[in-house]
């Protein structure tokens, strides 16, 4: 399996910790599009790489469309200078903002990759992450050092059918990732993850969990970053052998339309709750491509469907993890 290779050393701190976020995301990107390719006969990534105006910035959107083994497959950096108006950053932590005067727009940089597959056999797993860097910068100085700055991020897992020996693999690769930097983490960022992911007006949660977290900005940078990449470059070996193990998989057309409702949860949650794609909407240019590309090429909705009611059921068993979330890696 192909290892990121970033074009600069990410350990090296007399660089601008922006300059080597840039970088990470960068050979992540193209390290995760050319392994998933290699589950794919023939379907490719397309690449949409664009740049923002004014030196604002660039995004790259590569996404797989219509493959064998993927209906859809996106993963996305974005890198972006802009201003936050004085309504933004309101919505933001205010003690870190005990600086500004109340009034002023403030420049902000942020840089992120972001990822959705979505595979065809509905017994392989949806999954998403999304891992980033924030600073906000002042004002009379934008290419000074950040006046705050925080990491975020997560990957969470999204079954249509419950494989416990898959969702134990994901989970304790994650735990294993989260314990090298602080063993109080993964418990933390599990729980998070499970809050954040419910989706409220359906009483269930979108899927079985991973990590979360966001505000990260506890201690050293160094030490966040470090622990940034690690859950990052921990996708691959958590969800690739996965993907291998179930595309193959005979399905039914039952099975198919299971997958297909929750799907539709899925939509549900990413446009209804989701901060981040209510974040990339309110943007002062918004592509919306990019933003929605977390959304599936098909989903269906049917109106009381008894699926996922009968006891004993595959889809029961899914349903119960998704009311009451599960210890898949429990913590000793």
């Amino acid at each position: 399996m192909q290892q990121p290779t970033p074009e600069v050393d990410l350990d090296d701190a007399s660089l601008p910790m922006r300059t080597r976020m840039v970088a990470h995301v960068k050979s992540l990107q193209a390290c995760i599009t050319t392994n998933l390719e290699q589950l794919e006969p023939e379907a490719t990534f397309h690449s949409s790489y664009y740049l923002r105006d004014g030196n604002k910035g660039f995004g790259d959107s590569r996404v797989l469309q219509d493959g064998e083994t993927f209906e859809k497959a996106g993963c996305n950096i974005s890198v972006i200078r802009s201003t936050l108006s004085p309504a933004a950053v309101r919505q933001m932590r205010a003690e870190r903002f005990d600086w500004w005067d109340g009034k002023s727009e403030l420049p902000y940089f942020v840089a992120g990759c972001s990822l959705v597959v979505h595979p065809r056999n509905p017994h392989a797993p949806t999954i998403h992450f999304n891992y980033r860097y924030f600073e906000i910068l002042d004002p009379a100085d934008p290419e000074g050092p950040p006046k705050a700055w925080w990491f975020g991020g997560g990957t969470d897992l999204t079954p249509s059918y419950l494989y416990p020996d898959d969702a134990a693999h994901f989970h304790g690769l994650f735990k294993s990732a989260c314990d090298r930097h602080d063993a109080g983490y993964y418990p933390r960022f599990k729980q998070w993850c499970d809050t954040y992911f419910f989706i409220p007006h359906r009483g269930e949660s979108r899927g079985i969990g991973g990590i979360f977290f966001d505000d990260l900005a506890d201690r050293d940078p160094e030490d966040l970053f470090r622990f940034i990449r690690d859950c990052s470059n921990t996708f691959l070996p958590a969800y690739y052998p996965l993907v291998a193990k179930r595309k193959d998989q005979e399905f039914s057309a039952h099975e198919k339309r299971w997958q297909q409702l929750r799907r539709g949860r899925y939509v549900e949650f990413n446009l209804v709750h989701d901060r981040g794609t209510k974040f990339g909407l309110a943007m002062k240019e918004p592509r919306t491509e990019s933003i929605l590309m977390s959304l599936p090429l098909t989903a269906r909705w049917e109106y009381e469907p008894d699926v996922g009611t009968l006891a004993g059921s595959r889809e029961k068993e899914l349903m119960d993890v998704l009311k009451s979330p599960k210890e898949w890696a429990p913590v000793s």
